[in-house]
């Protein structure tokens, strides 16, 4: 049986992720989807589109999909619906999991990893977290929670944009693009949002063949995440700001930030293997998502990382083209990390 790919959906209370989530599932797309829902949620998906209301732990709704609460943890949850799927009781294509507003998803991916029954059975495909525009300022200077999903975004959505004026989003999205870089951002409107832009992104491929993110490598990409934001920061993306009279850029002390590691000179394996072991020891719990195309000595291939917590994958890309640029680069998202000893550290591996 080829693994069930699986969608992390998640953000905080009130953002939206029931009404993308009914989106989903009303929509005609062809594709059986099982749900798993998280029962201390805010609302439950409604019983409209639930064929029975049954007390069952599975329930089967009208459109071919099907819902799951979990009682006891998402680990027998998982493992309950990839029996039924294999025994030929349930059809089902793909899982999304809806969080809870104030979860933490960076348990809820390892478990697709620490498990090795769930690791046979599952793919998971992307985290995407839901951003309220309207609330978003102070439920992510208030709420660690709410720092911690975007953090771990593959891929976020802002909900509820029509109920702020423009500079408004715009400032939340450069804040956002601070928190994590590695994300692409998009507003939705009531859910609505194409079904090619919630699966299949690929955008968390621990322990399968790693994709490139083809942007990844880009100069641009990033503005270099790695800096502090002060009021007369002469930064290429505020200067658009000013530009049209919005006054000096507000300077938010995240604790959840991004910085990037660029290096043109190859990294040595055995020393940056150990510095990384190391790294994860001591700071695993506060780094939430930490990826790279690394050049490393011995291989004309590249090195693709990523990690999450303390868990960490590698595994060889394709291989460096003739005349292209052999530049490793890193992202490290992460609580509070202390960066001058991950650049120190990361500078010293280097051949």
């Amino acid at each position: 049986m080829s693994l069930i790919p699986a969608t992390i959906l998640t953000g905080f209370l009130g953002s939206g992720k029931t009404t993308l989530l009914k989106r989903i599932l009303s929509e005609a797309h062809g594709q059986k989807i099982a749900v798993i829902e998280n029962e201390f949620g805010e609302e439950n998906i409604d019983n409209d589109i639930l064929v029975t209301e049954s007390k069952e732990q599975i329930v089967q709704m009208s459109n071919g999909c099907i819902c799951c609460s979990i009682r006891e943890d998402l680990r027998s949850a998982l493992q309950l619906l990839a029996a039924k799927k294999r025994q030929g009781l349930l059809d089902f294509d793909r899982v999304v999991i809806e969080t809870t507003g104030l979860a933490d998803p960076g348990p809820v991916a390892q478990t697709f990893f620490m498990d090795d029954e769930i690791a046979e059975s599952y793919l998971l495909d992307s985290i995407l977290t839901l951003v309220d525009a309207k609330h978003a300022a102070n439920q992510l200077n208030d709420r660690q929670e709410a720092r911690r999903q975007v953090g771990f975004a593959d891929q976020i959505f802002i909900s509820k944009t029509d109920l702020v004026a423009q500079d408004e989003t715009d400032a939340l999205m450069h804040r956002l693009k601070h928190m994590n870089p590695r994300a692409p951002q998009r507003a939705v409107h009531f859910g609505d949002v194409a079904i090619k832009d919630v699966f299949d992104l690929r955008g968390f491929n621990l322990n399968a063949k790693l994709d490139i993110d083809p942007d990844f490598l880009k100069e641009d990409d990033d503005h270099d995440h790695d800096h502090e934001h002060g009021e007369h920061c002469d930064h290429p993306s505020h200067q658009h700001d000013h530009a049209h009279g919005h006054g000096h850029h507000h300077h938010h002390d995240d604790d959840v930030k991004s910085f990037v590691f660029r290096a043109d000179r190859a990294f040595d394996p055995a020393k940056l293997e150990d510095f990384l072991g190391a790294i994860v020891n001591i700071y695993g719990p506060r780094m939430l998502r930490y990826k790279g195309v690394l050049n490393m000595k011995g291989t004309d291939r590249k090195v693709i990382f990523q990690g999450v917590h303390q868990l960490m994958g590698s595994d060889l890309g394709p291989t460096w083209a003739e005349g292209e640029a052999r530049v490793s680069k890193m992202v490290f998202i992460g609580i509070d990390l202390p960066k001058d000893i991950l650049l120190q550290g990361l500078e010293q591996c280097l051949v």
